[in-house]
This record gives C-alpha cells, sequence and structure tokens, in this order.
C-alpha cells in the first residue's frame, strides 16, 4: 500500500483541518504545529495546529452563544442526533480502527473494546436527553407547590487522554451534548485525531449545530490550561494523571467549575489462598496487559497468598511470555507500541530500579523501539518503584501476603484509591476483603478493567472527585433548580 493511500484510509473525509471552531474547520498560520506520528512506525501522519489561548477563547464564545438555542431544542432532536452519532460510529468502524491503531497503537482487543465501548456509550447517553428529570416535593406553607428540575449546566470544558482516546472523550462530550449543554474539547496532542477532530467528524455528519461542540487540539500547557481556567466553562471534565489533574482542579475552581477528575490508580488484584487459580491467573494477564497496561484501571500490583505465590508468579509469567508483539494492525498481536518514548523509559526505570531493590525478574523487562515485552516481577514488596508508581505500562509486580488483613493493608498502602478485583471462591469473603478496599470501584473474581455505561466510573483518594456514567454524570452536568409556586394567598407575620 502506498503511504498516501494508506494516509487516506485511515482518514474520514481527509484531510482534518486542525481546529473546529463554530463549524468551520481552520488551519489557520502562525501555530504552533502539533507532529502526530505513528508509534509503530515513528512515521509522521499528519501535522495540525496546535490551538492559543485566543483560539481556545474562541471556541467558548462559539459554544456560549450555540448553548442557548440548543438548550431549547426538544429532546428528541438532541437524542436523534447523538443516536445518529453512535450509527456512523459503527458505519465507519473499519476507518476508526485503523485510526486508533495507527495514530495511538491499539492493538485488536483493544480496537473491540473501545469501539464496541463507544457505540454502546453512544446510545447510552442519547437517553439522557429524556432522563435529566426533576420531581415534586411537598411543602409545609399551604397552598405551595414545589418544582425540582434540572436545567444544563452550560458549557462543559473535556480534556481527555491518550491511552483509549475515543471512548474517554466521548463519555463526557455525548452525555453533555444530549442534556443540552455546548462542549469545548481539548484532546490530548498524541491522541488529536482519534480523541477530538474524529468526535466533531462525526458529530458534524449527524446534524449538530455549529457551536454546540468546538475542538481545540494543543499544548496541555496552553489549550489545557485556557480550557480549565476559561470563566465561561461551567464544568471541566478531565481524565488523565493526577499531578495535572489537581492543576486542572485549581484552574477550574478559581471559577467555580465543577472539577470532574478521572485520575490515576495504582489497582491491586488480590488473590486470596483458596482462589481459583485459572481464573485468577486469566484475569491478571488481561489485567495487566490489556492496551499495553496503559489505562487507568488496569492492575498496578498482583497481591498473592503465600501459599500460591510461586504458582501463581510462575503462570504469569508464562502467559506473559507468550503474548504476540507487533503492528497493531494485525489481527493476532496483542501488545504493540507504548504512546511515546517518555512512557516508555519511565516504565524501563521502574523496572530496573524494582530489580536493583531485590525483585526477581522472570520474563520481560526489555523493549525494541516504543514496544516493551510483557514484563512479571517476583520478590516485589510495596515500596518499590514499579509497585508504588502508577507504572502505566505492561508490568506485572508481584507481592505476597500472609492473610487477609495483610491483603487489605497492603491494598489500602497508596494515595490512589480508583479500582481493584480480589479472588476466592467463596464469594462471601471475598466480597468481606472488597469491602475493605478503599476505592471507588472494585470487583470480585474479575480484574479491575471494566467498564458499563449504567454504573458509575470514579475513584477516591487522590484518584479524582465525581463519577462518570448514567445518573451519576446527569448530575454533573446539569444544575438543579428548585422553583415554588404559591397557589393561593400566603398569609405572612407582618
Amino acid at each position: 500500500m502506498q503511504e498516501a493511500e494508506r494516509d487516506q484510509r485511515i482518514s474520514i473525509d481527509a484531510p482534518w483541518g486542525g481546529l473546529y471552531i463554530d463549524g468551520e474547520w481552520e488551519a489557520p498560520d502562525g501555530r504552533d504545529r502539533i507532529d502526530i506520528r505513528n508509534p509503530t512506525t515513528q512515521e509522521s501522519i499528519t501535522e495540525v495546529p496546535a490551538a492559543t489561548v485566543e483560539d481556545v477563547d474562541r471556541a467558548f464564545e462559539a459554544a456560549t452563544r450555540a448553548q442557548t438555542e440548543w438548550e431549547e431544542t426538544t429532546p428528541d432532536e438532541r437524542a436523534a442526533v447523538v443516536r445518529r452519532t453512535a450509527d456512523l460510529i459503527d458505519e465507519y468502524e473499519d476507518e476508526i480502527r485503523e485510526i486508533l491503531a495507527v495514530e495511538t497503537g491499539a492493538a485488536k482487543p483493544r480496537q473491540d473494546i473501545e469501539h464496541g465501548g463507544t457505540v454502546t456509550f453512544v446510545h447510552d447517553a442519547a437517553s439522557f436527553a429524556f432522563r435529566s428529570s426533576g420531581g415534586h416535593n411537598q411543602s409545609k406553607i399551604p397552598g405551595k407547590e414545589n418544582i425540582i428540575q434540572r436545567d444544563p449546566v452550560g458549557v462543559v470544558g473535556v480534556i481527555s487522554p491518550w491511552n483509549v482516546p475515543m471512548k474517554l472523550s466521548i463519555r463526557a462530550v455525548a452525555p453533555a451534548i444530549a442534556l443540552g449543554n455546548s462542549v469545548v474539547l481539548k484532546p490530548a496532542q498524541e491522541s488529536t485525531i482519534s480523541g477530538g477532530l474524529l468526535l466533531a467528524r462525526l458529530f458534524e455528519k449527524a446534524g449538530l449545530p455549529d457551536g454546540v461542540l468546538n475542538v481545540v487540539p494543543g499544548r496541555g500547557s496552553v489549550a489545557g490550561d485556557r480550557t480549565a481556567a476559561h470563566p465561561d466553562c461551567d464544568v471541566v471534565a478531565f481524565t488523565g494523571s493526577t499531578g495535572a489533574g489537581r492543576l486542572v482542579g485549581e484552574n477550574a475552581i478559581q471559577h467555580f467549575a465543577f472539577p470532574a477528575l478521572e485520575l490515576g490508580g495504582n489497582n491491586p488484584h488480590v488473590v486470596l489462598e483458596d482462589a481459583d487459580l485459572d481464573q485468577a491467573v486469566d484475569a491478571g494477564v488481561f489485567g495487566s496487559f490489556w492496551n499495553q497496561g496503559q489505562v487507568c484501571i488496569s492492575i498496578n500490583r498482583h497481591l498473592v497468598h503465600e501459599s500460591l505465590y510461586d504458582e501463581y508468579a510462575e503462570r504469569l509469567a508464562e502467559r506473559a511470555s507468550e503474548l504476540k508483539i507487533g503492528d497493531p494492525t494485525d489481527d493476532d498481536v496483542v501488545i504493540g507500541p507504548i504512546i511515546n518514548e517518555s512512557q516508555r523509559d519511565e516504565m524501563l526505570d521502574y523496572i530496573d530500579r524494582t530489580v536493583e531493590e531485590g525483585g526477581t525478574l522472570l520474563t520481560g523487562g526489555d523493549a525494541d523501539g516504543l514496544f516493551v515485552e510483557p514484563t512479571v516481577i517476583r520478590d516485589v514488596t510495596n515500596d518499590m518503584a514499579a509497585a508504588c508508581n502508577e507504572h502505566f505500562g505492561p508490568v506485572a509486580p508481584i507481592i505476597p501476603f500472609g492473610d487477609d488483613d495483610e491483603a487489605v493493608e497492603l491494598a489500602n498502602a497508596t494515595e490512589y484509591g480508583l479500582a481493584g478485583s480480589v479472588h476466592s471462591v467463596d464469594r462471601g469473603r471475598a466480597r468481606d476483603v472488597a469491602d475493605r478496599i478503599h476505592v471507588g470501584m472494585i470487583h470480585v473474581n474479575d480484574q479491575p478493567v471494566n467498564v458499563e455505561p449504567h454504573v458509575p466510573f470514579g475513584g477516591v483518594k487522590d484518584s479524582g472527585l465525581g463519577r462518570y456514567n448514567g445518573k451519576w454524570i446527569i448530575d454533573e452536568f446539569t444544575e438543579t433548580k428548585w422553583t415554588s409556586v404559591q397557589r393561593e394567598p400566603r398569609e405572612y407575620p407582618f
């Protein structure tokens, strides 16, 4: 295949304009450029201009103008646009899969989940147009009617990550639009297309009015900071690292915007001594190595009872060594490239430091370009580099424990509290342990990489604020308003 033909195939109605503001595709001169590279080949796919502060301001002006009219449309109209977007995601499935593979290194297992999950999320979001309901409350005052209603917040700023970019962008964008808000979306620069411009193209094709969705690719320190700090931004929906989330939250709170923050994790996979070892290992392989471990809810630490420790470590290492590494456009590849050099270097440093600290490398530990080998390390303690840090890679540190209390203590010995999992054939016992682990999401006889559109998604402690999905995201993207109606004359004391 010629490279020009490949570029045309991976782009829906290529070329990409760069900025999408008020329904117009812009490629303005005089901007820094974002070079979008294929992490597998290191070849440049395209360049897009990086939005300036002034570009972000124009996007918010457009969003503010458009939101008033969009809020006045009927729920039917809003839901129809969102449903058409879901249909288009299905229609363009092959192109979307290639975009995910070529821009972000997504192998087929991630393509399957990201594409299918995105369609499910968007269909569910379409129903939000009818689910934003209020109610009536009784009053202590005779003749008074209390009406509780839900109104759109206004303009939602979305700052999305590169690791599962389409799904993690659209889980905020689609609900916000269905509920009558407008959106300014700042995608990660590593996933400018799949996390940003692709969504603009799909919603444009679906008939979304100009200005309701605006996309401003750019640097986090410029476009991202301005998005969070803009005075017309009513909610900031951010997904990313805890360090970056603190800055986003600080910027948002300065103008009293609600910061909806889904941040980092250090997720434990707890294997009790009566666990079904086959199931625990199967779950451990998927939870550590799906998407090269580049997901906030992946397993960061395997906590295994000392009676199962040796066999679990041996089996996990054997399975990891068999996972095929290569070009993510090949259907049988499981492990694709890491997104960039800095992420690769950081995780390799964690591996090297853990071995220096006394960990035993069972498999992996090296990289070829951006392809990091699936890595399993035993004899790890909770304070070693690969265990106490969110390594965000295909790395599986294994830590032994002696009893349930120690497992819980180890699981909770982190500033994070996003997700986790517990394995035992005694589901009641597993549930008892799970209840003592301080996370926002916990899974019994499974692994932490679980997302469903109708259940709450989010963490505690340094893993964020707020919840995505279902009625929880409706709460965050709407404002509660109390209206009282006095239906008969009221008597006052003076």
